[in-house]
């Protein structure tokens, strides 16, 4: 085949592994086994094609038998050696550049914050998780009495968890005022209309164990939480918990993960 040949279809591979390789990622949470497969068929397709076309097309030419030559016909040597014909190698820079192509396409893709949050929650489709040092920014009840601030890190995480989790958010308050100061900060940084949560969805309690009552009537399959005694009670009744701790803290149970913040467990931070 002609070099132009080659060259056009190297261009060809360039741009069919630049296109998929920016398409994957969407298309990744929307196909399935079958489409995956054809996806994957193409790929093998192309590099099926490409080293038929990188093969010698035709018989190779066969080179002339050298003659014996005797010691005395050195000049017969010389012109003998200037006309035997060499063989066509083609450049080593064109194989390079097609293997560079296949290399970039079979690149493993970075999932997405989407895909990480699927993966790690597994099949868990309801989740509860306390306000105070996980989503707020501050710590106490009484910080609440003052002001209410949404941590912007674990905003986008939280966000991702409403799209395919059932979310129910809860926290200890110490008057009305504090709920109204923690509802208009979730208002503001966008919960109730980016996120699939509703003001019902956020529950207050006036004593610490009521976060253990919501969470044991509604059953979810995750709780995540900040205090050890909370955790260690729920961890009889609730398939998985995650205990939000600044410090590294031992394993209470098997169902029981551990992490210093919600986006580090989800690997944002």
């Amino acid at each position: 085949m002609a070099d132009s040949s080659k060259d056009d279809f190297l261009q060809l591979l360039k741009r069919i592994g630049a296109f998929l390789t920016l398409k994957i990622s969407d298309l990744s949470q929307t196909l399935d086994s079958r489409s995956a497969g054809a996806i994957a068929g193409l790929a093998f397709a192309i590099v099926f094609i490409w080293r038929i076309l990188r093969s010698p097309s035709g018989p190779q030419r066969r080179h002339p038998k050298q003659q014996a030559v005797t010691p005395g016909s050195s000049g017969v040597r010389s012109h003998f050696s200037e006309n035997i014909p060499t063989s066509e190698v083609s450049p080593p820079s064109e194989d390079s550049n097609a293997q560079n192509v296949i290399d970039e396409f079979f690149q493993p893709v970075k999932p997405t914050l989407g895909q990480i949050v699927r993966q790690r929650l597994g099949e868990g489709r309801k989740v509860t998780c306390r306000l105070l040092g996980v989503i707020l920014e501050e710590t106490s009840p009484e910080e609440l009495q003052k002001q209410a601030t949404v941590r912007s890190s674990a905003l986008e995480v939280l966000l991702e968890i409403t799209k395919f989790c059932d979310l129910y958010l809860m926290e200890r308050v110490l008057d009305d005022e504090s709920e109204k100061k923690v509802l208009l900060a979730l208002e503001d940084a966008g919960v109730f209309t980016s996120g699939g949560i509703v003001r019902d969805k956020v529950l207050f309690c006036s004593i610490e164990n009521g976060r253990t009552s919501f969470v044991r009537q509604l059953e979810p399959d995750w709780h995540i939480d900040t205090n050890p005694e909370i955790v260690f009670q729920l961890a009889r009744f609730i398939k998985y918990e995650l205990h939000i701790t600044p410090t590294k803290s031992e394993r209470t149970a098997m169902n029981v993960f551990s992490s210093t913040s919600l986006e580090q467990f989800f690997g944002t931070a």
